[in-house]
């Protein structure tokens, strides 16, 4: 099986590297904090000293990384190091310009797959992640993603990480809404099992369920991150996102707690 290299440990990165190491994959992985790859490392998995050391020997590479700054830095390390034939698939969500930008770099018969999912650590753990792949599908690039996974071929290099800025900002524009909906049920009176449930049953039932749901971790900080990437790529005004930006910074204390948390507490409005 393909040699792969996995950089990036944290909520998704672990359990998306654990299902790989578990279906038989020599699996080398680096973090920038190494405490967070014990859990593989016991289960047989080699923790590399840096990012280029980890991809040296790869077939396939996979990243999970925060941001586009934490794209770039490690790029800095592992593109030198990268052989011909090796695949990178990159599942983080940081654009299709950051993504344009790191194909540019690639030496010549390296390929780049933009394969960043939706789904939370609960569909990461049980491989039903929803993987939006762009760029070229070789079979060994095919075979990772189908163990993380539902893939939906998006088209051109770029064209993942182009639908997951669309797809991600209805999401969190579907939460800012219930929230904002939530608080003016409580403004009005309301009991809030009764806005909620009623709300449930019209159009923004899978907001209102992802608003509710249990067992996901994305960090108000990361939305916030997704929603101004989505600002800054787009060539026309987003006016409802801007304001959904600014729903998602004015309190700081969220900001590595679930985007659940912008919601009014219920039962009880607090």
């Amino acid at each position: 099986m393909e040699k792969i290299a996995f950089l990036g440990l944290g909520s998704m990165g672990l359990p998306m590297a654990r299902r790989l190491l578990a279906a038989g994959h020599p699996l080398t992985v680096w973090n920038r904090t190494p405490y967070k790859a014990g859990p593989l490392v016991a289960a047989g998995a080699h923790l590399a000293d840096g990012p280029a050391e980890a991809v040296r020997d790869a077939d396939v590479v996979v990243t999970m990384l925060a941001d586009p700054a934490a794209a770039r830095a490690v790029a800095d390390a592992v593109i030198p190091a990268l052989r011909p034939g090796v695949h990178w698939i990159d599942t983080s969500t940081v654009g299709p310009d950051t993504v344009a930008e790191l194909a540019a770099r690639l030496p010549e018969g390296v390929s780049l797959t933009d394969a960043p999912v939706m789904g939370s650590v609960d569909r990461a753990e049980a491989g039903r992640l929803w993987v939006l792949a762009g760029g070229p599908l070789p079979e060994p690039v095919r075979g990772v993603l189908d163990r993380l996974g539902e893939v939906t071929e998006c088209g051109a290099p770029g064209s993942g990480a182009a639908l997951k800025l669309v797809l991600i900002n209805a999401v969190i524009g579907g939460v800012a809404l219930v929230s904002e909906a939530l608080r003016l049920g409580r403004s009005l009176g309301l009991p809030a099992d009764l806005v909620r449930a009623e709300l449930a049953r019209g159009p923004l039932a899978g907001a209102v369920a992802r608003t509710f749901a249990a067992g996901s971790h994305f960090p108000v900080a990361l939305a916030a991150k997704d929603v101004a990437l989505a600002l800054d790529t787009a060539a026309t005004p987003l006016p409802l996102l801007r304001a959904v930006h600014g729903e998602l910074t004015v309190r700081p204390e969220l900001a590595g707690q679930d985007l659940s948390r912008i919601r009014p507490l219920t039962p009880l409005w607090d």
